[in-house]
């Protein structure tokens, strides 16, 4: 295993920055929240021309038969960008809980023709995913669908919801969905509502194991966001002056921004291993870190910002909801920690 980016990946990489870069700047992410802010243009650029969309399905059923390494590189760029597209909600989560099942919309995912989403709370944990507390509650009788699941992600955009039920995997069209408030302003979530809405079952769903993949990727967006935050604030420390010299010129900042940059670099080797190889104790470890450090580095984006990064038009606020929310998704840092514990045999309290 190589945790470094091969030339595959940096080329991937080149091209989805150079896009976003175009496409999908801080000032145009930030006009699209205050309306609707899913861009469904730069979506489909992404996953015709550069074809992010089928990454993770297999060249015999219409993908591009990549690996999660490759999925994670675009995750990091779209990451920096806040990019308010489906890739994580569609192309990852519900392409690999319908991987198994080698259904015709694979292809369909793959081409970007349409999305789907995974209908389970945003904050399910992969060591609990059925919990009450997650926000799920589905019935099946025959071919139809009663319930409903709040805090879905991505199902206000998606043609189609997948849906588990008890071990099984139904495809839905026609369901009701509403939009909630969401503090990621860029990552609404919906809450979605069945009344014996008429469901084709696709086949089986390991929902854990869906979570968990999910949760491994999505370490490499949180790195994303962590290396945005500090490369623009080191920009900004340069060029902000205080009492005739650069601020960040000063050793107290020069400390917190080294630290900072340690954890980042921490961070990204936790994201490349869960992507190279997503075991349950990797993809603990991954989000055990870089949760917190996406955190971290937003935070210490906004302060050493002073004023201005606390106005709506400097975007750092989009970056601070974004690795908040992510915090809580599928599994807090703590769930994590007390999964790796027990993966390593860490002995708990008595």
């Amino acid at each position: 295993m190589t945790l470094l980016y091969s030339e595959i990946e940096q080329e991937l990489r080149s091209s989805v920055r150079d896009l976003l870069a175009d496409r999908c700047p801080p000032a145009a992410v930030l006009k699209r929240v205050e309306s609707d802010p899913h861009d469904l243009d730069l979506w489909k650029t992404l996953a015709g021309e550069i074809g992010v969309a089928g990454l993770l399905v297999p060249e015999e059923l219409g993908g591009a038969g990549a690996t999660a390494s490759e999925a994670a590189v675009v995750l990091e760029e779209l990451g920096r960008a806040v990019a308010p597209v489906p890739f994580f909600t569609s192309s990852v989560l519900a392409t690999r809980a319908l991987l198994p099942t080698r259904d015709a919309l694979l292809g369909e995912l793959a081409e970007g023709r349409r999305t789907a989403a995974l209908v389970v709370s945003f904050t399910a944990s992969p060591y609990a995913p059925y919990a009450p507390s997650r926000g799920a509650s589905v019935t099946v009788d025959g071919d139809r669908l009663s319930g409903t699941v709040t805090g879905v992600a991505g199902a206000d955009v998606a043609d189609v919801l997948l849906v588990p039920v008890d071990g099984d995997l139904y495809a839905v069209e026609g369901a009701s969905v509403r939009v909630a408030p969401s503090l990621d302003l860029t990552r609404p979530i919906a809450t979605v509502t069945f009344d014996r809405t008429r469901a084709r079952r696709v086949g089986t769903c390991d929902l854990a194991a869906v979570l968990r993949f999910g949760a491994g990727l999505l370490a490499s967006e949180q790195l994303g966001v962590a290396e945005w935050c500090l490369d623009t604030t080191l920009a900004y420390v340069k060029e902000r002056h205080q009492f005739a010299r650069p601020i960040g010129s000063f050793q107290a900042i020069k400390h917190r921004l080294a630290d900072l940059w340690l954890d980042v670099v921490r961070a990204r080797a936790a994201a490349r291993n869960a992507a190279s190889d997503p075991s349950s104790i990797s993809v603990a470890v991954a989000q055990s870190w870089n949760a917190g450090v996406a955190l971290h580095a937003a935070e210490e984006a906004l302060q050493l910002h002073g004023g201005i990064g606390m106005t709506w038009e400097h975007p750092v606020h989009l970056y601070l909801k974004r690795a908040k929310a992510t915090e809580i998704a599928l599994g807090t840092p703590g769930d994590h920690r007390e999964a790796l514990a027990s993966l390593v045999d860490v002995p708990g309290p008595e």
